[in-house]
């Protein structure tokens, strides 16, 4: 049990029956009455942040986050699916339980599956992957200031905004938090 006293950004606990990881807090101590922790804190299943403040005595259960890599396997149209790389059990997701998170994500890469109390909420990409451009049109130069862009699709079907001396079949490394261009590779 964690008391809100305890609270650091970064912990995962449930909160009235919602697993839920703390993303800021205050301690406050008014002039007159009590002190109390102002938090906001992001449901993890439904990705809603909420602010409330708590008694600093107050207790919730830390919540245990499984975080497993697994492989990507195939998606078959209705499910996406993925094996445990150490016991080669399989497990499908449906496309609502995965989101766009695989939209930068090849078959058979290592993504990390977490779940709590064996309940899948999420699929994290690694971090930066390299993909191959399959489609982009020629860049000309000279009719731009700076920095001009254009949209190139990867092998994946995902489009990425890349420099205009990118061109089809190039190898470009991208960051899957943000969908940006970082290098050629």
């Amino acid at each position: 049990m964690i008391s809100a006293g305890d609270f650091k950004n970064g912990i995962t606990l449930e909160i009235d029956g919602n697993v839920c990881q703390i993303v800021e807090f205050q301690h406050v101590k008014p002039g007159k009455g009590a002190a109390f922790v102002r938090t906001k804190y992001k449901n993890i299943i439904t990705g809603a942040v909420l602010e409330r403040s708590f008694r600093p005595t107050e207790k919730f259960p830390q919540a245990r986050i499984e975080r497993v890599d697994m492989q990507y396997l195939y998606n078959d149209g209705e499910f996406f699916n993925f094996m445990n790389t150490e016991n080669y059990e399989q497990i499908a997701l449906t496309k609502d339980q995965v989101g766009d998170t695989l939209k930068f994500v090849k078959e058979n890469e290592i993504v990390k599956i977490c779940s709590h109390n064996g309940n899948v909420f999420s699929v994290e990409p690694p971090l930066f992957v390299e993909l191959e451009v399959t489609e982009t049109e020629p860049g000309f130069a000279g009719n731009t200031a700076q920095g001009a862009t254009k949209p190139a699709t990867v092998e994946t079907g995902a489009v990425v905004y890349v420099p205009l001396f990118v061109n089809q079949g190039d190898k470009l490394k991208i960051d899957t938090r943000t969908g940006e261009y970082l290098s050629r590779v």
